[in-house]
């Protein structure tokens, strides 16, 4: 076992990083060799067992756990670990297996006291509460645990921020987003924190890992820096990386980090979210004057940051102010977690409220307040009739979804949170990003991960499935309020407000989530589509529109954009289909908005839900797990339907903006340009530029994009000089279009299909050819997301239809003369969308 280690060990420290954790089986092999110790391997041995084993529930926590429990029975012994070594060493596991032998020795009174000192710094126990609390009444150990947790002394043994921090500035001009601290290739990698540190910043910074590194071997703390930082997805992953590199080592949690500064003029909503759950610093302030390689003294208390030579070069506010004190807790999901052991155990003694944590400065409704569709629905989910931007919140989490790609990473949150059972009542995961082309981590992946949420009371989807959003958009309760590890978890009907891995793991396993409310954008839509005009021009048109009243600009430098961080809410639209909805509330990601939300009719949404009925009772006929979990779904969709009735928002709701856009002004097809989902320009603009590969796929398509695409080409010869890709959503869609003969429209024009997924779109399977211009019905077109140097269009899928005819982007007249001849005479059943409790086979 030892060799086997350190042959491990020597590989991984040639790449520069640090040996994985012991797996259950290493573990085992460990505690026996710390029965009988070989001579000279006593302090190697005891630092594996205390540093090199993940905590919480992991599997080799368990073995861990039992280990030392076996060792205070007296059933097994070590002469390297005493009794009270022993205690020790389980109070450092953060929670989970290590609780109930803590527990027992409390009633050893030659341990108790120590067992007492672990407990109380111990947070996730749980039912164990009620334990200690039950055998407190007679046991003075027990006392002592409650009396401690009462006290916050998990809290209050922490240091505090810091007053006055010292670091050395790394800064990155311009924007970086989350594919350049987490690049979507080494999506396989990213549970692997510091294999996945690796390819940090390897297209837009490449030399500043090592950057950093050199100031970290000089002894200086590293602050990262940019103007606009974290924006686009919600993978924790990024976070981990960049903690990797600037944060510092948690006792006991082998290859994770914590601690660190960041500081953006703009921190993207969710990646500072993440910052805060992971026990960073996030600022916001102006970093004009800062740049790599000055040193800045940060005071936290008046808010200054100066040169080392006093001269003030910012200014700012922590925000929100509970800031600091998640900092102290080690993340604000420590945070909440203790803080409400502290209030359960003070209510358990009978003691008032404590004052030692700070509060969130909530505002107070006006008389006769007015809300907007959002703050009414977070409202609902916190049992208020709305909740005012700026209130610090615990929304009720509904449903939450997990991703593939973040997956792993969320089991290993649920791990170290400790949690066996999920609250939230539906947890989904699913298989879209790597269905594909699996690597030899995914394919591991695809076999531990469906039984892992499983047996929380998940529900696992199975690989070529599909995408998660059109999956999990089917599983909804209108009007609730859920979260999602895919920065598209953007639901159509109620709220979603997607986050990164630590934070979807919190929201399944507690059933809340914490939320400082945003403000809300309200875009309002009149009038009607001309023909031709799709909802995919519509979604263009809302930065389109917000360009031209100065409410968006397109530079990265002193960037202004009023989605930034607000809930993007829309209205005009009500009797869109809820599949066509979701082009509207997806798009709300690449405007950098915490959320997205559109009021609708309740007979779309009704439509809709009987639908879903009828797909979740064909799942669990069809032996998806779990089947309780699916029921009880079913039952409140139907419960919903006995009454329907949609929230809506009050006439006297404020807004930070109101954009009113009339749909009969666009009377072309908007795309968004090279490089940047907010580049958006009339079709007229670009017409004419080359390009060599059409995607058509994505969770922004349904089925009726599919079938428009179809009778585009429908009599075409095969353009060999275009590569065409197509990737339905879903299997459903799939079958759907198989049944319908449409395979065959896409093989004569040579186009090549997906399986039901991702694809294209992220990057981390198929990608295009280096540098080539590319149209993609796809969510974003970061630099070298879809393939290196690729210049990419975005639009719609019956313009990328158009494209792969000529080889080129149309002309308005030409896009709109096939569109007139071959999608207008057949929309009403090009458009037609699933509608399962119709069909025979769900029957």
């Amino acid at each position: 076992m030892i060799e086997a280690y350190l042959k491990h060990e020597q590989e991984r420290n040639a790449q520069g990083i640090p040996a994985l954790p012991l797996n259950p089986e290493q573990v085992a092999g460990l505690c026996k060799l710390l029965q009988a110790p070989p001579a000279g391997k006593e302090a190697f041995l005891l630092h594996l067992f205390k540093e090199r084993i993940s905590p919480g529930v992991d599997p080799s926590a368990e073995v861990k756990a039992d280990f030392l429990g076996k060792l205070l029975k007296g059933n097994v012994s070590s002469p390297l670990i005493s009794k009270k070594e022993a205690i020790q060493i389980l109070g450092t596991m953060m929670g989970g297996y290590n609780v109930k032998p803590l527990v027992e020795a409390l009633k050893d009174s030659s341990l108790a006291d120590d067992a007492a000192c672990a407990l109380s710094g111990i947070t996730l126990v749980y039912d164990a509460f009620d334990e200690i609390l039950a055998l407190s009444k007679s046991n003075a150990a027990a006392k002592k645990v409650i009396e401690s947790w009462a006290k916050a002394e998990w809290f209050t043994s922490k240091p505090a921020l810091s007053e006055i921090i010292k670091v050395k500035v790394f800064k990155v001009d311009g924007e970086i987003n989350t594919d350049d601290f987490s690049p979507a290739g080494d999506a396989w990698s990213r549970p692997d924190i510091p294999l996945h540190a690796l390819a940090m910043g390897k297209t837009s910074f490449p030399k500043g890992n090592a950057e950093i590194a050199k100031f970290r071997a000089d002894g200086f703390q590293v602050a990262f820096v940019g103007d606009v930082v974290g924006t686009g997805s919600s993978r924790k992953s990024a976070c981990n990386s960049v903690l990797w590199h600037i944060g510092n080592e948690i006792p006991a949690v082998p290859n994770k980090k914590t601690g660190g500064v960041i500081i953006g003029g703009v921190i993207a909503p969710i990646f500072f979210n993440t910052a805060q759950d992971s026990g960073a610093l996030p600022l916001k302030m102006d970093v004009a004057k800062f740049s790599t390689g000055d040193v800045i003294v940060i005071n936290t208390k008046k808010g200054e940051v100066t040169n080392e030579a006093g001269a003030v070069l910012a200014t700012f506010d922590i925000t929100p102010n509970t800031v600091p004190d998640e900092f102290r807790a080690g993340g604000r999901i420590p945070l909440i977690i203790g803080r409400a052991l502290t209030d359960k155990a003070r209510a358990a003694l009978g003691l008032p409220a404590t004052d030692i944590f700070t509060l969130p400065v909530n505002p107070t409704p006006k008389a006769k307040q007015g809300y907007s569709l959002a703050q009414k629905m977070v409202g609902k989910a916190c049992g208020a009739p709305g909740i005012l931007p700026g209130t610090a919140c615990e929304p009720k989490m509904t449903t939450v979804g997990s991703q593939d790609t973040t997956g792993p990473m969320t089991a290993d949150e649920l791990k170290e949170l400790a949690c066996l059972k999920f609250l939230s009542p539906m947890f989904m995961q699913s298989f879209c990003h790597t269905a594909a082309y699996p690597k030899p981590a995914d394919v591991k992946m695809h076999k531990a991960l469906p039984g892992f949420i499983a047996e929380r009371g998940g529900v696992a989807l199975r690989p070529g499935d599909g995408v998660i959003h059109s999956w999990l958009n089917r599983l909804l309760l209108p009007d609730t309020v859920g979260t999602g590890g895919d920065s598209h978890t953007r639901f159509p009907m109620g709220i979603s407000f997607p986050a990164g891995s630590g934070l979807v793991a919190f929201a399944g396993a507690m059933g809340f989530m914490p939320l400082d409310m945003p403000e809300s954008v309200l875009v309002r839509f009149k009038g009607k589509l001309n023909s031709g005009i799709t909802l995919r021009d519509a979604v263009n048109a809302i930065p389109y529109w917000a360009i031209k009243q100065g409410l968006l600009t397109v530079p990265k430098k002193n960037k202004i954009n009023i989605f930034n961080g607000r809930i993007l809410e829309m209205e005009g639209l009500p009797e869109l289909s809820v599949e066509q909805a979701f082009e509207l509330t997806d798009a709300a990601a690449e405007r950098s908005a915490a959320a997205g939300c559109i009021q609708l009719s309740e007979k779309s949404v009704c439509t809709y839900l009987r639908s879903n009925v009828a797909l979740m009772k064909k799942m669990i006929a069809e032996g998806y797990s779990d089947a309780k979990t699916l029921q009880n779904r079913i039952d409140a969709v139907n419960e919903w339907l006995k009454n329907p009735q949609l929230l809506k928002a009050d006439a006297n709701a404020e807004y930070a903006a109101v954009i009113e856009i009339d749909l009969a002004e666009i009377t072309e097809p908007i795309l968004a340009c090279p490089n940047d989902p907010d580049d958006v320009k009339l079709l007229s603009a670009v017409a004419g530029t080359p390009i060599q590969d059409v995607f058509l796929g994505s969770c922004m398509t349904n089925i009726g994009h599919f079938r428009a695409a179809a009778e585009i080409w429908r009599g075409q010869k095969f353009n060999p000089a275009i590569r065409t890709w197509i990737c339905p959503p879903t299997r459903m869609d799939q079958q759907q279009l198989k049944d319908e003969a449409i395979f065959s429209v896409y093989s004569a024009m040579g186009a090549r299909i997906e399986i039901a997924g991702c694809s294209l779109c992220m990057g981390n399977q198929a990608r295009v050819p280096d540098g080539v211009n590319m149209f993609s019905t796809s969510t974003r077109n970061f630099d070298d997301r879809i393939g290196n140097g690729a210049k990419v269009y975005l639009g719609s899928a019956e313009l990328g239809a158009v494209t792969t005819n000529l080889g080129k982007l149309p002309t308005p007249a030409e896009y709109l003369a096939v569109y007139k001849e071959k999608v207008a005479p057949k929309a009403e059943q090009i458009y037609k969308y699933l509608q399962f409790d119709e069909m025979a086979e769900y029957k």
